[in-house]
């Protein structure tokens, strides 16, 4: 009783805040008929800046070792693999999400359907999920069965070493420039991202946290057999990854507390929106409901 009253006392706080629409593009504002439509509100007013828009780099001129061409494909595939995951419906619960319209080589349509299945998903497991799904679809199974007990396991140092720079060379398309760097535990098992250039289109820390960081390193430790800490910074837009080292407990804490980037679309609206658990659609009904009554418009979800 004690906690359902606390949620009511939450629900008329939110209940004054006004109502803004929310997508990328018209293209995915047409394509999220019937499920929810997520409305938000800036529950946090503590921000980080990030880096100035002034120097920001041209993505499009930075490349991998391999060139242009391998990142191009690379960009290609990664596009396929995550649209047709999104695109069909493994488990009842699962939400299908159609692909953005711009080109397949275009970096932004996967920002696009990232930011949708975003702001389906209440649940931030579920978003997790489905981001290493996608990784996973991107490997070979054989790679996949035999890499923990061939490599990560018997050479725990050298795996790491491989693994930072096959996501160097292999990653630069995504996550701008990058270099291969030494950390505590090691010499060369590192990469420091100078700045990503997945956080700095989406704009959003709670996409960076849900679609990037858990699940690549859920990926690595579950798939690889081999541990990895990745630690944003997003004042800078840098991040460090730190191969055959598992994140602390605090560290997962502080990543998911983080403030929100003062430019976030959402304006800080996905964090409270993937704060709603499965468990709490009760909470969010009593919600919806009572903002309703009160004729606010300010609600996380409309049914």
């Amino acid at each position: 009783m004690l906690v359902r009253a606390w949620l009511i006392l939450r629900a008329f706080a939110l209940s004054s805040c006004r109502h803004t629409s929310f997508a990328f593009s018209s293209s995915i504002l047409h394509t999220t008929p019937s499920r929810t439509t997520l409305l938000y509100s800036r529950t946090n007013p503590s921000t980080i800046d990030g880096p100035p828009l002034s120097s920001k780099p041209d993505y499009s001129s930075i490349h991998g070792p391999f060139g242009p061409l391998l990142d191009r494909f690379l960009t290609i595939l990664f596009r396929e693999r995550l649209a047709s995951r999104l695109g069909e419906r493994q488990h009842p619960n699962e939400i299908i999400i159609p692909d953005s319209s711009r080109p397949y080589h275009d970096f932004m349509g996967i920002i696009e359907i990232t930011h949708a299945m975003n702001t389906q998903y209440t649940n931030r497991t579920a978003v997790q999920i489905l981001a290493q799904d996608t990784l996973i679809s991107l490997f070979p199974s054989f790679i996949l069965d035999r890499y923990p007990s061939w490599f990560a396991k018997p050479f725990p140092e050298f795996s790491s070493k491989m693994c930072a720079y096959a996501t160097m060379a292999f990653g630069t398309w995504l996550m701008g420039e990058c270099e291969v760097n030494d950390i505590p535990s090691g010499e060369k098992m590192g990469v420091l991202v100078k700045r990503c250039r997945f956080l700095g289109e989406s704009q959003c820390a709670s996409i960076c946290v849900n679609s990037c960081k858990i699940p690549t390193q859920n990926f690595f430790r579950e798939n690889m057999g081999l541990g990895l800490t990745m630690t944003p910074d997003y004042a800078t837009g840098e991040c460090q990854f730190a191969f055959g080292v598992l994140p602390t407990e605090e560290e997962e804490r502080e990543a998911r507390n983080t403030p929100c980037l003062s430019r976030c679309p959402s304006g800080g609206g996905l964090r409270s929106f993937h704060n709603a658990a499965p468990e709490r659609e009760e909470w969010l009904e009593d919600l919806n409901k009572l903002a309703l009554a009160q004729g606010a418009s300010c609600v996380l979800m409309d049914d």
